[in-house]
């Protein structure tokens, strides 16, 4: 370009500057009559139009709690996972650095303690810089920007993002409604309220909203122990998130940072030696990478997802399931919960070393509950949530039910045959009706026909092919394990030993209805859809409807506990963001069986590790404490347990196939480098059973099992 043509063009841009200048000049003294002093007599028409839309725009602006991140915890006070839609922790003002207080009021507005919301002569220099000199200066104080930052989260708690209007695109009229609600906000709170919203509120990253989440996140530490140079780079990095990235951009971050730590210089906020330390310094990142959800869950990540399902199913935590996964993402919540810590982690070591690398995915699972209380103390199987290389993953929960007794979902595995570990409630009935636990049966007998007379006091006594009897079914040929057992025998040696033909014998000598209520009243029922385990059917004598461990353990758990049943329970405390209390589980307890029938059953069932079907389980825990326990195997195999106990803790161990509801058969199969002809209960879920409680029965202390009544052991007359 020629130079006259050069000089030219600077002349014109120069005029257009000046009159820029007095036109922008001009904006201002409207801007000003009508913030500053809106209630003011005015002469000018335009100034008296522009006080009269000033103040009809609305003045109140709702400041609630900014989303926060909900933490589930142990009852150890140890972080199970955190939940969120955005990241953050609020922390109050006397719990952050004075670095971060001073670096964000440098750099984003000086005189915040000096204006009302609204500073004109920011305003000014702002569009006089722009207009004249080209520049983009930006001139919203923190209040302003306090103000954008309440009005979008409302916007993305509603669910209304797409409402949300960017800086760069708010017309003159979105921002004067916005300074209007900046004074009126300063009329409200106190400038350290505000600066406490702003810092609590702001955005540094996807995963780091406010400063205490920015704390953690770029430098693994708290808002609390900011030093200068930290605080300065999270100072500078709201102006632009992705751009001063110190992650993506370190020299943008860097060069940002120093700018901040010269204003904070020119202020008076730190020294010279401050400055020149903090300038020398690098980004020197620690980052801590969010997580959120049960896939991320430190321990325990079934029970997590257990957790949130009751959570998001219960009308005491919102009115509908929108509701209550909005407050369980944004409500910062404390949701302290029943698990163990030190159980959880032995339980998940186990678990993971029973079927070591699986590549055809067999299933172990533990669940351990409290006598007494019906506490979840632990909940682990060999899973992963997400597909990981190596892995056997999946999300659904091998311990739970599909869904809870309203039709909710729990994202359970619906339950798995649970064969002898069935027996001890038939055994529980016979000892109801004042049997003596010696009498003998004749286990013999392999074969049932459909006109067999077994007894119902819910109607009559069934006869050849009533309908009922029909329900019951006939048994052809009863199995055994060993052939050696067909034969009469004691009820209690039928029973340790997990003899099938001394089982039926029982059950022809009692009334069906009594094995029914025993069912029901240790909370046994279907895993799929929480329908009772029809005892009607001669198959569930054995165990032919798959159950849940969870209600297992907690079956047996009634046992330990002298008789008395308490519910499972989850959660024990709830607490919102504002400290306030909401409703948590309690535990629910009931008579379920008498005591001394409880006895009669613990004293057998301690003989199933001393000398009967669980005699080859290794380690050895019998006589470290007192315990009773029950061997379990489905008839192909291919669900496997053992449910023991101590009176401080009930334990159900599963190992199986949990792919194809159990019908691939348990046999010709190779475990962990071991191959095994037909797994039995006592061969990988019992040493699964017996190695955790040796490491962690001794945590709730066990004593001796009271004995059961004299008439109970004597033979009968």
């Amino acid at each position: 370009m020629a130079p006259k043509k050069r000089i030219g063009s600077r002349l014109v841009a120069a005029f257009w500057r000046v009159i820029g200048f007095f036109t922008v000049s001009a904006i201002c003294g409207v801007l000003a009559a009508s913030l500053v002093v809106p209630g003011v007599a005015a002469t000018g028409v335009a100034v008296r139009n522009s006080i009269i839309f000033f103040n009809s725009l609305p003045s109140e602006l709702t400041v609630g709690t900014p989303s926060q991140s909900t933490k589930v915890l142990s009852a150890d006070g140890k972080t199970i996972a955190t939940f969120y839609a955005e990241n953050r922790v609020k922390v109050g003002l006397d719990q952050m650095s004075p670095f971060i207080k001073d670096a964000i009021v440098a750099i984003e507005d000086s005189r915040f303690y000096e204006h009302g919301g609204v500073d004109p002569q920011g305003i000014l220099r702002a569009l006089t810089s722009n207009l004249t000199s080209g520049g983009q200066q930006g001139a919203s104080t923190l209040t302003q920007q306090y103000v954008t930052n309440v009005l979008n989260e409302s916007l993305l708690s509603a669910d209304r993002g797409d409402q949300v209007i960017l800086s760069g695109q708010k017309s003159i009229g979105v921002k004067v409604r916005e300074m209007k609600l900046a004074i009126e906000l300063e009329k409200k709170y106190t400038k350290d309220q505000i600066l406490e919203g702003y810092l609590n509120i702001v955005f540094f990253n996807r995963d780091a909203y406010g400063i205490e989440a920015a704390a953690h996140h770029f430098f693994s530490t708290t808002a609390k122990d900011l030093t200068l140079p930290q605080a300065a780079l999270l100072a500078g990095l709201v102006n632009s998130p992705s751009f001063y990235d110190p992650a993506v951009h370190p020299e943008n971050s860097i060069q940002r940072r120093n700018q901040v730590l010269a204003k904070m210089l020119s202020l008076g906020k730190i020294t010279q030696a401050e400055h020149d330390a903090a300038v020398a310094t690098g980004v020197d990142l620690k980052i801590t990478q969010a997580q959120q959800g049960c896939a991320a869950a430190e321990i325990g990540p079934y029970f997590c997802d257990y957790v949130s399902h009751l959570i998001l199913n219960n009308p005491a935590y919102g009115v509908d399931p929108a509701d209550r996964e909005k407050l369980l993402y944004r409500g910062g919540l404390t949701i302290t919960t029943t698990l163990d810590s030190r159980l959880q982690v032995a339980a998940q070591a186990q678990v993971d070393a029973t079927a070591g690398a699986n590549p055809d995915k067999w299933g172990a699972s533990l669940v351990s509950i409290g006598p007494g209380t019906g506490r979840i103390l632990a909940m682990a199987q060999n899973t992963v949530f997400l597909p990981a290389p190596g892995k056997f993953d999946t999300q659904l929960n091998f311990n739970a039910d599909s869904k809870d007794a309203n039709g909710n979902d729990l994202n359970g595995a619906g339950g798995f045959q649970p064969g002898s570990t069935m027996k001890p409630f038939t055994f529980a009935e016979w000892l109801n009706e004042g049997k003596s636990m010696t009498t003998e049966v004749d286990a013999s007998r392999r074969s049932y026909p459909l006109d067999f007379p077994w007894k119902s006091s819910c109607g009559k006594v069934l006869g050849a092919y009533d309908t009922a009897q029909k329900n019951l079914g006939a048994a052809d040929d009863l199995q055994n394990n060993d052939e050696g057992y067909y034969r009469p025998m004691p009820v209690n040696y039928g029973l340790y030993n997990s003899i099938n033909t001394a089982t039926f014998a029982e059950a022809a000598q009692l009334d069906f209805c009594g094995i029914q209520k025993m069912v029901d009243a240790v909370g046994l029922h279907s895993g799929v859809d929480n329908a009772p385990v029809n005892m009607l059917q001669l198959g569930n004598l054995l165990g032919a409807i798959g159950v849940a461990p969870l209600h297992l353990a907690n079956a047996f758990a009634t046992f330990a506990n002298d008789g008395t049943y308490c519910a499972p329970v989850a959660i024990v405390d709830v607490t919102d963001a504002a400290g306030r209390k909401l409703p948590a589980e309690t535990s629910n307890c009931h008579n379920a069986v008498k005591p001394e029938v409880a006895r009669g059953v613990n004293s057998v069932l301690q003989d199933v590790l001393k000398r009967g079907s669980g005699v080859y389980i290794e380690p050895k825990v019998q006589g470290q404490f007192p315990v009773a326990a029950k061997t379990g195997t489905s008839n192909n195999n291919g669900a496997t347990w053992v449910a023991g106990y101590t009176t401080g803790l009930a334990t159900a161990s599963f190992f199986g196939d949990t792919l194809e509801g159990q019908k691939r058969p348990g046999q010709n199969v190779t475990i962990n480098g071991t191959f095994y002809k037909n797994i039995d209960g006592y061969m990988l879920a019992g040493p699964q059973w017996a190695n955790y409680m040796a490491q962690v029965a001794a945590l709730y202390p066990a004593a001796a099992f009271p004995p059961p009544p004299e008439s109970m052991t004597k033979p009968p007359q």
